[in-house]
């Protein structure tokens, strides 16, 4: 995540003050001093960081953190509420026109994701939000992007319009509008040309869509690996265009992620969505406060539940829950959860949304993670059904077989058996207790409310709450 590093140096100095009884004036002023060396690393303008660190003083001091019960999480829920100001204390969604067409116009540079970040968003738009996609493939000026749309627009089913690039943009835009209302398309995407860099040109060709089409929205897509320049590519399309959002693609990677920090407080313009890798899916809404979270280390809790109910086959979760409570568990379970787990992507993704996991994503090997997870992938599909059913049965011959015919070793595939025992030894447990009566509806409540009592920060029990609301309707 662009936000890596400053996580790391801002929970090492938020830890530091969290479990205090006590604090000092000069306790706070070290904090701060973390803080503001940490956001000046990550590349956040210096005018920013001091106007952030400036609020937090007068905030703290206002409330008077110092003489609390609790000053130490006091001072983090006041930095955890800035850096919401930060990037915007709202989330910018995007309002659809309850009648007629809401159009979205795409612009930015050459090379930050334009093309296909519109398709990813025409995929969020028509799954998410059920509208009827048109998009038009208004860069005439790289032939291979009105392709590159066209290839996009097949594989997530959504129409392309496009006159090829011997008609101009201007024309391109307007039929396709006109294809738009005739076909009854409620949304349409406009994917405009890019430049290297800006010119008058450019500019021109954009201004004129703009005033022609009207569009509902403007957004820009922006590299997150190009720091501060965020902030300058954006200020420069604001003062040609009426941009409502940014679109920063990339986000999953190494960047200092200043830039994104910056641009809010500096054009006005929020961030609306963000894309974390290279696959169609790999595109979200922009959520200031989870992000926040995810910064501190309280993880988003809310946004892995989302991605379980958008990515997972929930009827087969359902299916192997309700088999998980009569303590029936087998390999061919086992292979289904990897399976399943393996659809919400990578395991240092996940670990970043789990409260107090965030630290030790980063030390997670994903590589080996990955093999770790092939390898126990072909010891169980190396099995027959009926091994699968009884691995408690399985003898060295057997054994070994199945370590050939995997690619594995034996000790492997002990090891695969010894950790399936444990699992089903727990798995029984739950039947027996749910058998009993003892597990019902009650006590799973009354377990969710103990795990959330024991969090100390607001944050964290407000996530709890909101996951067992989302939780209710998958009740067994």
């Amino acid at each position: 995540m662009a936000f890596d590093s400053l996580s790391e140096r801002l929970n090492k100095a938020m830890r530091d003050v969290a479990g205090k009884g006590t604090l000092s004036d000069a306790n706070m002023e070290d904090m701060l001093k973390e803080v503001r060396l940490a956001l000046l690393e990550a590349d956040v303008n210096y005018r920013i960081v001091k106007q952030f660190l400036d609020e937090i003083r007068e905030k703290a001091r206002g409330e008077d953190v110092l003489n609390s019960v609790e000053p130490g999480q006091q001072l983090v829920k006041i930095v955890h509420d800035q850096i919401i100001e930060l990037l915007g204390s709202e989330d910018a969604e995007i309002h659809f026109k309850e009648e007629g067409i809401t159009t979205i116009m795409m612009v930015g540079l050459q090379g930050t994701g334009k093309t296909t970040s519109a398709a990813k968003i025409a995929k969020i738009f028509k799954e998410k939000n059920n509208r009827k996609v048109l998009m038009i493939a208004a860069d005439v000026i790289r032939p291979a992007a009105i392709e590159q749309l066209q290839t996009l627009g097949r594989e997530i089913d959504v129409d392309v319009y496009t006159l090829g690039p011997e008609k101009s943009a201007k024309e391109t835009v307007g039929r396709g509008m006109i294809h738009a209302r005739e076909n009854g398309y409620d949304t349409v995407i406009i994917d405009t040309a890019g430049r290297l860099h800006i010119d008058e040109e450019l500019m021109d060709e954009l201004r004129i869509i703009n005033v022609n089409v009207e569009p509902d929205e403007i957004l820009l897509t922006v590299d997150a690996m190009t720091g501060q320049d965020i902030v300058n590519v954006a200020r420069a399309f604001a003062e040609a265009l009426p941009l409502t959002g940014l679109v920063v693609t990339k986000f999953d990677g190494d960047s200092r992620g200043g830039g994104v920090l910056s641009v809010k407080k500096i054009t006005g313009v929020p961030v609306k969505f963000v894309g974390e890798g290279e696959k169609i899916d790999d595109m979200s809404v922009f959520h200031p406060d989870r992000m926040a979270d995810r910064i501190l280390g309280m993880g988003d809790i809310v946004s892995l539940v989302e991605r379980a109910q958008e990515k997972m086959d929930l009827e087969e979760t359902e299916k192997m829950a309700e088999r998980m409570l009569n303590g029936q568990f087998t390999m061919d379970d086992m292979l289904k959860q990897f399976e399943q787990i393996q659809k919400l992507g990578p395991l240092s993704g996940i670990m970043k949304m789990l409260p107090g996991m965030n630290q030790y994503a980063g030390l997670l090997d994903e590589a080996k993670a990955g093999d770790a997870m092939k390898h126990t992938k072909a010891i169980i599909q190396s099995m027959t059904p009926y091994e699968r059913a009884h691995p408690e049965k399985l003898r060295g011959t057997m054994k070994k077989r199945i370590a050939k015919g995997s690619g594995t070793t034996v000790n492997e595939v002990n090891k695969l058996i010894n950790q399936f025992s444990r699992v089903k030894k727990q798995i029984d447990q739950l039947g027996a207790l749910n058998r009993s009566g003892s597990l019902n509806e009650e006590s799973l409540e009354k377990m969710m409310n103990n795990v959330q009592n024991q969090m100390d920060d607001p944050r964290l029990q407000q996530q709890m709450k909101e996951l067992q609301a989302r939780n209710k309707k998958f009740r067994f």
